[in-house]
């Protein structure tokens, strides 16, 4: 973060804009009267959840906005040149050099069918008229900046994170004013966000750039931007200097915002703040400030009366009954846990998966993992995408067949599907049938175990609703008519519909803002204690599982390298790559930590010798080439696979 930002020459002024689409008879109102300011070598942070404006704001910078769109107020002036208003001819010898966007998901936003090499090349051949040879030699530069080592591959044939990098070397090869990036690393594992940001923060100084960064994480803008602008309903809450907004907070939705957020040091016995109510219907006009409905210290004139943004000393906030902080987090009103049986309810024992990957090559997805869940526990599964994560929990609960090894539930070896073990999937929008109403949805697993009759499993579909605190009206929906917070609840209700024993969830809060999240996890906890579940939680957000988890297993490339209790675990880490996940997580209030993990995941197809972490390992040595470290008891509870486990605390 540039320290000197606030110094330089205004680059970007947004002032007073307002965005309407027309959706058929509908009109939304996506921005409203939105000012914003950012200066040369500044990077602005907008945070906010979906649907408060942050995408459209930049997608208008961008003169993007989708069908029906169109601005319909203020002004946004690039270097003092008007943007609003512009012929699409004039906006395209703009777009991509002197303003250029690196989008959320790279998978879409790159041409499947074209090498990553002339995709970089084209804006320099479009906007400065290079010939074919200096473009490509233009775009071998700027990939090589990015640490893209390869200009003949295709999108599909790189991991999440390069493909990143690929969007940024295209967004920066003709060196902008302001680039836009639009939630860079959401779809990213923490350690690959921590690089994909640094990168930015990188590029942006040595090319002397202003930056837009579009987060729904305050942890990104605590550590990344030099002034906050927050949004909520279309309209700026907040903006301040990073330092000034999170010294003293003042509008209540910034502060309800940063209160939701589950740290690193969470009470688990202290329930997640959530913020009650859902964000505004954009299509309908409102009047009063647009978080009053879910504002405890709303009154009155706050539904009447929409507050104007003002302050001083650059801290400026639309608020009539400004906060003086986060909010005061409650105990939690949980019920007393279960008390646990000496023997496991679950027993993995050295399961293997391995998956074709053409010729006699094969993906070494689960190699030799074992653990034990005891009733009414959970145990966390976290690492990095690819590291076997979401297949061994496939196989936990019969999805997918293990090679070798075997999964017993209550003594027996599970071979087949079976009521007790049920899964909480990851997209919920994927997991629910779109041409079935929630009610059917709900049904479906009770009529094809032959329970209840049709008013049985109606009445038992309703009460599951209720369980996961949605109105019994839901039950005559679609899946797409719910929110992606609701659909979440509707894959928990359904998953609990049999009363299994053992629930594995994966990444089951990962596509959620961090207000929906705090709901959705505080539910699941509570129905856990509640009901004596035994859980598996499969997640790469460590937040996540330090607040569900009572142990924790730390899976990398297909082998868990390090077990132990929640506290142990996130105390004192014992395993280089378990450390280098804690370091790499953006937390407020804790200076940015340097000894992160590093470099990109090894192929699963031909993994390491020995050690497989040793390749992105600061301890490694010739031994840890040369034999693979066994699991060894640093504690009764506590076990870690490393030649040389770090120091305990």
């Amino acid at each position: 973060m540039n320290s000197e930002s606030t110094t330089g020459d205004r680059v970007l002024t947004i002032s007073g804009l307002s965005v309407d689409i027309r959706r058929g008879d509908r009109v939304v109102h996506p921005v409203s009267d939105v000012s914003l300011a950012l200066n040369r070598g500044e990077t602005l942070g907008i945070v906010g959840e979906t649907g408060s404006g942050k995408s459209m704001t930049g997608l208008a910078i961008m003169g993007m906005l989708p069908p029906g769109g169109r601005v319909t107020g203020g002004s946004i002036d690039l270097g003092g040149r008007e943007l609003v208003g512009l012929a699409p001819a004039q906006y395209r010898a703009i777009r991509g050099n002197e303003v250029a966007m690196v989008f959320q998901d790279s998978m879409t936003a790159l041409n499947p069918t074209r090498r990553i090499g002339e995709q970089v090349a084209e804006p320099v051949r479009l906007h400065r008229g290079a010939s074919g040879r200096a473009a490509r030699e233009r775009a071998a530069e700027m990939l090589a900046l990015v640490g893209v080592p390869r200009m003949d591959a295709y999108p599909h044939q790189l991991s999440g994170g390069m493909r990143q990098r690929v969007m940024i070397a295209m967004a920066l090869v003709c060196e902008p004013r302001v680039v836009i990036a639009d939630e860079p690393t959401t779809a990213l594992d923490v350690t690959i966000q921590a690089e994909i940001l640094d990168l930015l923060d990188g590029l942006k100084a040595r090319l002397g750039m202003s930056m837009v960064l579009i987060t729904h994480d305050m942890g990104v803008i605590a550590h990344h931007a030099d002034r906050v602008g927050v949004m909520y309903g279309g309209r700026v809450a907040e903006t301040a200097p990073t330092p000034v907004l999170f010294g003293g907070i003042r509008h209540h939705y910034t502060s309800a915002l940063l209160s939701s957020i589950p740290s690193l040091t969470q009470d688990r016995d202290e329930e997640l703040f959530s913020i009650p109510g859902a964000p505004p219907d954009l299509t309908v006009a409102r009047t009063g400030c647009p978080f009053a409905p879910r504002c405890a210290a709303a009154t009155d004139r706050c539904h009447q009366e929409q507050p104007p943004l003002t302050g001083e000393n650059g801290h400026a906030y639309a608020c009539w009954h400004p906060a003086t902080g986060p909010v005061a987090k409650v105990r939690s009103p949980y019920v007393a846990r279960a008390e646990r049986t000496p023997e496991p309810r679950l027993r993995v024992v050295d399961l293997e998966r391995e998956y074709p990957a053409g010729g006699r090559r094969t993906v070494k997805a689960v190699s030799g993992v074992s653990f034990e869940v005891a009733a009414g526990e959970t145990f966390g599964l976290v690492g990095e995408s690819g590291c076997g994560k979401s297949s061994l929990g496939r196989m936990l609960v019969a999805l997918d067949r293990p090679d070798s090894g075997e999964v017993i539930f209550d003594g027996e070896r599970v071979t087949r599907v079976r009521k007790p073990l049920q899964m909480m999937f990851q997209d919920s929008n994927a997991a629910l049938d779109p041409r079935m109403r929630i009610g059917t949805i709900l049904r479906e697993p009770l009529a094809i175990q032959g329970i209840g009759t049709r008013a049985g499993r109606t009445t038992r579909a309703r009460e599951l609703l209720a369980d996961v605190g949605l109105p019994g009206t839901v039950m005559e929906r679609y899946p797409y008519e719910l929110s992606g917070g609701q659909r979440q609840r509707v894959g928990l209700a359904r998953a609990l519909a049999l009363d299994p024993s053992v629930l594995v969830a994966d990444e089951p809060v990962s596509a959620l803002d961090v207000s929906i999240r705090s709901q959705v996890l505080n539910l699941m906890r509570r129905i856990q204690l509640e009901r004596g579940l035994s859980s598996v939680v499969i997640s790469h957000d460590l937040a996540v599982v330090r607040y569900l988890a009572d142990r924790v297993g730390v899976m990398y490339l297909g082998k868990l390298v390090e077990t132990g209790t929640t506290d142990e675990v996130y105390g004192s880490a014992a395993h280089p790559y378990t450390a280098g996940l804690l370091a790499a997580v953006p937390e407020i209030g804790r200076p940015r930590a340097k000894a992160r993990v590093r470099g990109e995941l090894p192929s699963p197809i031909d993994p390491p010798s020995g050690c497989r972490f040793r390749t992105r390992c600061p301890l490694a040595t010739d031994l840890c080439a040369e034999t693979e470290p066994l699991m060894k008891a640093l504690t009764g509870t506590h076990q870690v696979a490393c030649h040389f486990p770090l120091e305990q605390a």
